[in-house]
């Protein structure tokens, strides 16, 4: 029979309550010995981490902004002024994009713990992910992580101070972690390493490996006055293909600059930080806020997608050829593996499929392929 009340201590059998009590005390000293022995890190700074072992009431969130971002309001909240002025790095001066559906708000905690005594290092280790329980995990350490909640659009982002010295990665793999994660869950987009370009409302996919030239054609759409979406990662909505992106940084190596004729721009991108990927490829982080670059205000409606390749065309004159369209889904999946899993892909796969993808060799210079883009945008 099912017990019609809670069990109390009156209602348990004497030895079972003895065998619960002795169950509980190894957990207790565990908990205990974590806190004698500093074994509580992430506890740094904490004056009685016997009373508070997951600071709790020691959380000090005096700095807040909210940022629109892709499409969705972020509150930001720290500890840190300088964790904030990251975030502002990120993605101040950014074209407030909205889209049709309604907009939850996100919310970001951001927690400085105080610097490791572990040695310098040349990088951080590279983020390990996880999943369960209704949570996902980006770990780099024990003192440098994320934890998302994505029902509940809120994300816990733990930095220790000796991160600071590492901006870029900060930044790329903790920071727009959580906020590209929110916005993909929390908003129903499909998320795209990609990048994307347009004018008067209308965008097209740029696609390809790695080092296919997506940057190098997207800063020379640019050049062109086309207007800049995103470089890196394009998020979509899968039912009216509306594009949106962080419209902040262009990565370009330095061998892009032969084809650059103008000097002051050859001098903006000279001037940009030099960051090194995972891979070891060195780049230019061009700020495309600072001068007169063309950002797209508005989502943009995609009206096709091209795969970039970087083997030359054999005619120079015919650079664009369609992808034939029995071959488009496999090709989608093949060159976005992780979109292809998440929710409204079919949708979206479909919607482009629609339009049409083709596939963009190189010609003589980079600005024969803008005029290819042009064509699709006409």
């Amino acid at each position: 029979m099912l017990p019609t009340q809670p069990f109390s201590a009156e209602t348990v059998p004497t030895d079972n309550l003895f065998a619960i009590r002795a169950a509980r005390r190894p957990a207790i000293r565990r908990l205990k010995l974590l806190i004698d022995d500093d074994g509580l890190g992430f506890c740094a700074g904490v004056q009685d981490a016997g009373a508070d072992p997951f600071c709790e009431r020691s959380a000090d969130r005096r700095f807040s902004e909210c940022r629109q971002i892709l499409g969705g309001c972020f509150r930001f909240e720290s500890n840190s002024e300088a964790l904030l002025q990251l975030v502002g790095a990120a993605y101040a001066g950014l074209p407030s994009h909205r889209l049709p559906n309604a907009v939850p708000e996100f919310r970001i905690e951001l927690h400085l713990l105080l610097r490791q005594a572990s040695p310098a290092i040349a990088d951080p280790p590279p983020v390990q992910t996880q999943s369960g329980a209704g949570l996902l995990c980006g770990i780099m350490d024990s003192s440098n992580y994320v934890i998302l909640a994505p029902e509940q659009h809120r994300a816990l982002v733990v930095v220790s101070e000796d991160m600071l010295s590492h901006p870029y990665h900060l930044r790329y793999e903790l920071i727009e972690f959580a906020v590209f994660t929110l916005a993909t869950r929390g908003l129903g987009l499909v998320p795209l390493h990609g990048a994307c370009v347009g004018r008067q409302g209308r965008g097209i996919l740029l696609l390809g490996a790695s080092g296919s030239g997506k940057s190098t054609l997207a800063l020379h759409s640019v050049l062109r006055g086309l207007d800049f979406l995103a470089e890196d990662a394009v998020f979509v909505q899968p039912e009216s293909l509306l594009a949106t992106g962080v419209a902040n940084y262009l990565h370009v190596q330095g061998d892009a600059l032969r084809f650059i004729d103008d000097e002051e721009t050859r001098r903006w991108i000279r001037r940009a930080p030099v960051i090194r990927r995972r891979s070891g490829v060195e780049k230019f982080e061009a700020d495309l806020r600072q001068g007169h670059r063309r950002l797209a205000t508005t989502p943009l409606e995609l009206v096709g997608a091209v795969f970039v390749s970087g083997q030359s065309a054999d005619d120079p004159d015919v650079l664009l050829s369609p992808v034939p369209r029995d071959e488009i889904a496999a090709r989608l999946s093949a060159d976005q593996s992780y979109a292809a899993g998440q929710p409204g892909w079919h949708r979206f796969e479909q919607r482009l499929m629609q339009l049409g993808v083709h596939q963009l060799r190189r010609g003589h210079h980079p600005r024969a392929s803008v005029d290819a883009l042009c064509r699709l945008l006409d």
